[in-house]
């Protein structure tokens, strides 16, 4: 059996306001700070919508090739939650505002994880609706307080059709559409705030037989735990369908702290959403620059045109555009585009120094990102790097590398250099060089002198070497380095052993 897995995402709209009224959107607002007379339902309020959030959905779904309905429609979902005080969402049931478009995602896989995988799910719609408030459960007073800030917040709901079989893929869907909205602007993408939620819907079957009966594993605000979740309910469904056991069609939550799934309620239970035509509000229209109607005001439209137009560079692009221009590995790509600020370290490093870019990219992937692991920094701290009071700013990294390459030092010196810089701000990469004598040896032959002591010192060595094991010559080479703390030119190095034990 193998598992199926479609996902429904809900993101929060980057709007100063909410999607039908004038309400301000602000995170950790005091509660119920940010309420209008609208979001409260009180009687005689309409909705107004707001253009910003049309622009939002459209642009989201140029951006994941989806075809943009000319005309939409609002729709009214009835439920019963405390938090949603008119008992309806407006969103958009019938006709959404985009819909048939595909996003492209790749992960690490194999058996190794060493392997760029790539694949494309389908995004069945796009559709505008309100957000819901939050209740927040005060269990030891026994009792449920509401927050209407987030009630009517405008979000996005991205349905992407069944078709990843696991986690990983649903993770890396995940994380690559967060980017896309995060490059737009659309969405902040800040899982751990509720700016994007995803509910993961899963079922396992035999292939070439039909799906089987899912489960709805909700909101789970973590990409890392949306693995774990489906992982966690695929092999659940298996084990239970293998005893002769039936899948329950019902809504679960995933336990972070157990890492497995739990129920919440049984679908079949769920009244009647009782859809129907949102009585306020038109159809939604949006246009193209050469069809805007006579008498329209085009300033006062959403134009599918001019949004297309002022797309930024999508991820998928710029990845490209690192990979052809730089000639770095597709993986180092995705590094970079996941963090805006490395990336701009590593093209000032490579604008400013003579060594590769394939060179940089080593020095950024390893000892950079090392360096701030160790001192437990997130690569999304690295604007300090880009600051020229950083230890290790761009234009010292360069300076490091041109003496590399210049031949000043040695591969090993220079890694010793670049962990003194974390060590010494304000300091050049010359200066701890001249401070440390850690430039090459130039004198060959205070270098020979030195090679010839450990040639005579190490016998067996020089005899497996005679003998055909040219391996053993690194651990001379490693001798004589030690010796010269690294000092010794590894090219010259090599040439003068050589010489040595083949006479």
């Amino acid at each position: 059996m193998v598992g199926v897995v479609g996902l429904e995402i809900h993101a929060q709209i980057n709007s100063l306001s909410k999607l039908f009224s004038a309400a301000e959107v602000r995170f950790l607002a005091p509660p119920n700070s940010l309420v209008s007379f609208f979001d409260a339902s009180l009687p005689g309020t309409l909705p107004v919508l707001n253009k910003r959030c049309v622009e939002a959905a459209v642009m989201t779904g140029l951006a994941l090739n989806c075809s943009i309905n000319r005309k939409s429609l609002f729709d009214r979902k009835h439920y019963f939650y405390a938090d949603m005080p008119a008992g309806y969402q407006i969103t958009q049931q019938r006709l959404p505002v985009a819909v048939d478009g595909k996003l492209t995602y790749s992960y690490l896989g194999g058996h190794k994880r060493n392997q760029m995988v790539t694949k494309c799910v389908h995004i069945k719609q796009i559709q505008l609706e309100q957000d819901s408030g939050k209740s927040l459960h005060d269990e030891p007073h026994n009792q449920t307080l509401i927050d209407l800030n987030r009630a009517g917040v405008g979000l996005m709901e991205i349905v992407m059709e069944p078709e990843m079989s696991c986690g990983e893929e649903a993770a890396a869907a995940v994380r690559e559409l967060q980017l896309i909205l995060q490059t737009l602007g659309t969405c902040r993408g800040n899982m751990a705030e509720g700016q994007l939620r995803v509910d993961a819907n899963v079922s396992v079957h035999r292939p070439g037989e039909p799906l089987g009966i899912r489960t709805e594993v909700k909101n789970i605000n973590s990409a890392r735990f949306l693995a774990r979740a489906i992982d966690y309910e695929i092999q659940r469904q298996k084990e239970l369908l293998e005893q002769g056991g039936a899948v329950q069609n019902e809504t679960r939550a995933f336990d972070q702290k157990t890492s497995t799934t739990v129920p919440m309620r049984d679908k079949e239970d769920f009244q009647d959403y009782r859809f129907m035509p949102e009585p306020n509000l038109p159809p939604l229209r949006v246009y193209d620059s050469a069809s805007v109607p006579a008498g329209l005001d085009p300033s006062q439209l959403v134009l599918v045109d001019e949004l297309q137009a002022c797309l930024p560079e999508l991820p998928s692009v710029r990845r490209d555009r690192l990979v052809q221009t730089y000639s770095i590995l597709p993986e180092h790509s995705f590094t970079l585009v996941n963090d805006d600020k490395l990336l701009d370290y590593f093209e000032s490093v490579v604008k400013s120094t003579k060594a590769a870019p394939t060179k940089v990219i080593g020095w950024v992937m390893k000892e950079l990102v090392g360096s701030l692991n160790q001192q437990d920094l997130e690569i999304s701290q690295s604007f300090l790097l880009c600051s020229p009071f950083s230890p290790v700013s761009p234009h010292t990294l360069a300076e490091l590398l041109d003496l590399l390459e210049a031949g000043h030092i040695s591969s090993s010196a220079a890694k010793h250099v670049f962990q003194e810089l974390w060590k010494s701000p304000g300091k050049s990469a010359e200066q701890i060089v001249q401070e440390q004598d850690l430039g090459l040896l130039s004198d060959p032959a205070q270098l020979r002198s030195i090679c010839q002591t450990v040639v005579d010192t190490h016998p067996e060595q020089v005899r497996a070497i005679k003998q055909g094991n040219q391996k053993v010559l690194n651990k001379l080479m490693g001798e004589v380095q030690k010796d010269t703390k690294g000092r010794a030119n590894p090219v010259q190095l090599r040439a003068i052993l050589q010489e040595m034990v083949s006479t």
